[in-house]
């Protein structure tokens, strides 16, 4: 059988695999729809950007114009709202959080922590903690809130029910002079805190002379002797144990909780 003829062959090699290649003209037409595409994104890019700062910062839907007060035990809602002075009709999103915060905490020292969000579209929300009066002190007449850290934050010229009193009696013993009164009288809001709960509401005052010597003064002349603030559980479960054996003692010593001493008076 005769093959192909020369001719034959020669256009089976030149024949082109795919379409002819596009000319440039084309193919500048398939880029151009690209680029306007692009700039038509960008611009509304820009125009969206531009309406959302005049929608935080210039128009009047988003402003702080309400203040909410969330925690509050002793302090008054009205209280919180005048110390945090927030801007009203500002822009929500300019409105500074850590300066509200801080000014609650130099303002209103019962407060212990604050928490300061915005609400949109147009509020503020104030969650306050207070601090907790676990003891008192007294001072020139008046009587100091002191909290678990010892920090006294409120006075008044009355003195809470059920909250201990701390008498500062220190001595002159090198860890008196070396804790100072701070430290000490921290201890023994420490000791206040560590109480069993039925001993803590009968508990009327702690004597506190020195870091290692601290007394709780109790209803009906009873008095323990704690010692330091260290070892506070043992010490708890050692007193609740002695009461309970001896209800009618005036005097438990837990200030050893591995050797424990009661006594008549």
């Amino acid at each position: 059988m005769a093959g192909p003829t020369t001719a034959e062959s020669g256009s089976r090699r030149t024949s082109p695999s795919g379409p002819p290649p596009r000319p440039d003209s084309a193919r500048r037409r398939l880029r151009m729809p690209r680029r306007r595409t692009l700039l038509v994104l960008a611009a509304a890019l820009t125009v969206l950007g531009a309406a959302a700062v005049w929608l935080l910062y210039g128009s009047s839907w988003l402003r702080a114009e309400r203040v909410t007060v969330t925690g509050t035990r002793a302090l008054s809602d009205a209280e919180v709202r005048t110390a945090a002075d927030v801007p009203m009709d500002a822009p929500l999103v300019t409105v500074d959080m850590a300066g509200i915060a801080q000014r609650l905490r130099d303002r209103l020292p019962r407060i212990a922590k604050v928490n300061v969000s915005r609400s949109w579209p147009h509020t503020i929300r104030l969650q306050v903690t207070e601090r907790k009066a676990e003891a008192i002190v007294e001072e020139g007449g008046k009587f100091r809130e002191v909290d678990a850290h010892g920090v006294r934050f409120a006075s008044s010229a009355k003195r809470p029910k059920g909250v201990p009193l701390l008498e500062m009696e220190p001595d002159r013993s090198p860890s008196s002079r070396h804790f100072g009164a701070t430290r000490l009288r921290r201890e023994a809001v420490g000791v206040v805190t560590q109480l069993p709960a039925a001993v803590r509401r009968d508990t009327r005052s702690l004597r506190v002379r020195s870091y290692d010597s601290i007394t709780v003064v109790l209803t009906r002349g009873r008095t323990v002797a704690w010692g330091s603030g260290e070892r506070g559980t043992a010490k708890a479960r050692a007193l609740a144990a002695l009461m309970k054996a001896r209800p009618d003692a005036g005097h438990f010593d837990v200030s050893a909780p591995s050797a424990p001493a009661v006594s008549r008076s």
